[in-house]
């Protein structure tokens, strides 16, 4: 038997039409596919308002030094002694030299004074106002090797202070170097 050709191209010519048809509406179809991907667009998210600003608070005072120089903090810094004779705390913020030839002790209080000025020493039994004078960078004292208050510096618990005017005070350790210098000049 023989194959109908007839029938032949018309079973043949059904696919074809389908696939002209699937090609001209292929375009249209991925289009409408791609679309139903897309998520729905969610509205714009607002920022939240920002906190109104508060002024910073003013600062605070410094507080008043205490009532008794012994409850104050030490004055951070060293005793070291740079030369023979010759002992510096904190990096020269005071310093103590022994002048061999006048038989003095020098006290030097690093700082700007106009003019002569009063360096007040206190220790654990005495406190005494010494007349200092302006030197190049402080002020200066100069003490008889023998007199007392070097050596109420030198014994005095713990530490002494040393307050000048115009001056933040400094409450300066006792330690062995005092008494090294004191004695190196006696």
């Amino acid at each position: 038997m023989k194959a109908n050709p007839r029938r032949r191209t018309d079973a043949l010519s059904f696919p074809r039409i389908l696939s002209r048809r699937l090609l001209a509406t292929a375009p249209l179809t991925a289009l409408v596919l791609v679309a139903a991907c897309v998520p729905a667009t969610k509205p714009p998210v607002q920022a939240p308002r920002p906190a109104p600003a508060t002024p910073a608070p003013p600062p605070q005072p410094a507080p008043p030094p205490p009532a008794d120089w012994r409850d104050a903090p030490q004055t951070p810094g060293d005793w070291r002694i740079t030369s023979p004779g010759i002992a510096s705390f904190a990096d020269g913020a005071f310093g103590i030299r022994c002048n061999r030839a006048s038989s003095t002790i020098s006290l030097f209080r690093a700082g700007t004074a106009a003019g002569q000025t009063t360096l007040s020493i206190t220790t654990s039994d005495t406190t005494r106002a010494l007349a200092a004078r302006p030197v190049s960078g402080g002020v200066q004292v100069d003490l008889p090797a023998r007199d007392r208050i070097l050596d109420s510096m030198a014994f005095s618990r713990g530490r002494f202070a040393v307050l000048a005017q115009g001056m933040q005070p400094l409450y300066i350790p006792s330690w062995t170097e005092i008494s090294r210098v004191i004695e190196d000049c006696r």
